[in-house]
C-alpha cells in the first residue's frame, strides 16, 4: 500500500513551490521599482529574496525525489519500493546540500559548492528530458501522461535557468552600484531584468498548471 503522506506531500510541494514564487516576485519588484527608497534597504531586501529563493530549491528536490518514490511505488517505473527508499534518501541528502550551499555561499568554497549544485540540477534535468522524449528507459512501461508530464517538469527546470541567467545582468549592476552609487542606468538595467524574469516566471508558472492538468486527467 501507497503511504497517503506521499501522496499529500506531492500535491502539497506544488502550492509551497507556486507560494515561494509568488513571494520572490513581488519582493523583487520592489527592490526593482523601489528607486526611491534607500540603496541599503533595497539591498536587504534583495538579501530577503535569495533567502526566500532557497524554499524554490527545496521544492524542485522534495517534488523530484516525492514523484520519483511515488513512480516507483506505482510500478510506473522500475525498482519498486527499493527504488523509491533509495530516492527518498537521496532527497533528504540532497535537500541539507542546498541548506549547506546557502549557508556557506559567503564562504572560500560557496562558488564550488554553488557550481555542484547547479550540475546536479542540470543532469535532473537532462535526464527528465531523456525520459520524456524516450531517449532512456525505452523499455520501461511508462504511461505517455508520465512521460509528458517529466517533460513539463524539465520545462520549469529550463525556465529557472533563463531566470537565472537574466539575474546575472542584475547582481552585475548591483554590485557596480554598491561601488559607484545608484545611477538612472543601473536602475532601468535592473528595472528591465524584472519584467524579463518575470514573463519567464509566467511561462514557469503555465508549465506548472499544465503538469496539475496531467497529473488528474492522465491523457492518453
Amino acid at each position: 500500500m501507497i503511504p497517503v503522506w506521499l501522496k499529500v506531500l506531492h500535491i502539497a510541494v506544488l502550492g509551497y513551490w507556486l507560494g515561494s514564487e509568488l513571494v520572490i516576485n513581488s519582493t523583487y519588484r520592489l527592490v526593482a521599482f523601489g528607486d526611491r527608497l534607500p540603496f541599503d534597504e533595497r539591498t536587504r531586501l534583495m538579501d530577503h529574496v535569495m533567502d526566500v529563493d532557497q524554499h524554490v530549491r527545496y521544492a524542485l528536490v522534495l517534488q523530484a525525489a516525492l514523484g520519483t518514490a511515488l513512480a516507483a511505488l506505482y510500478g510506473l517505473i522500475p525498482g519498486g519500493g527499493a527504488l523509491a527508499a533509495a530516492v527518498l534518501v537521496a532527497g533528504a541528502l540532497w535537500l541539507a546540500f542546498v541548506e549547506a550551499v546557502h549557508r556557506l555561499r559567503h564562504a572560500p568554497a560557496g562558488s564550488t559548492l554553488a557550481a555542484i549544485d547547479r550540475g546536479l540540477r542540470y543532469v535532473l534535468m537532462a535526464l527528465l528530458a531523456a525520459i520524456a522524449a524516450g531517449w532512456l528507459g525505452q523499455s520501461w512501461l511508462i504511461p505517455d501522461w508520465l512521460r509528458l508530464k517529466l517533460g513539463l517538469f524539465a520545462g520549469v527546470m529550463a525556465c529557472g535557468v533563463v531566470i537565472r541567467l537574466a539575474l546575472m545582468r542584475h547582481f552585475a549592476t548591483w554590485a557596480d552600484m554598491a561601488r559607484n552609487g545608484v545611477t538612472a542606468a543601473g536602475n532601468a538595467v535592473v528595472r528591465r531584468t524584472c519584467v524579463q524574469a518575470t514573463s519567464v516566471l509566467v511561462a514557469l508558472w503555465a508549465f506548472i498548471a499544465c503538469i496539475v492538468i496531467v497529473s488528474v486527467q492522465k491523457p492518453a
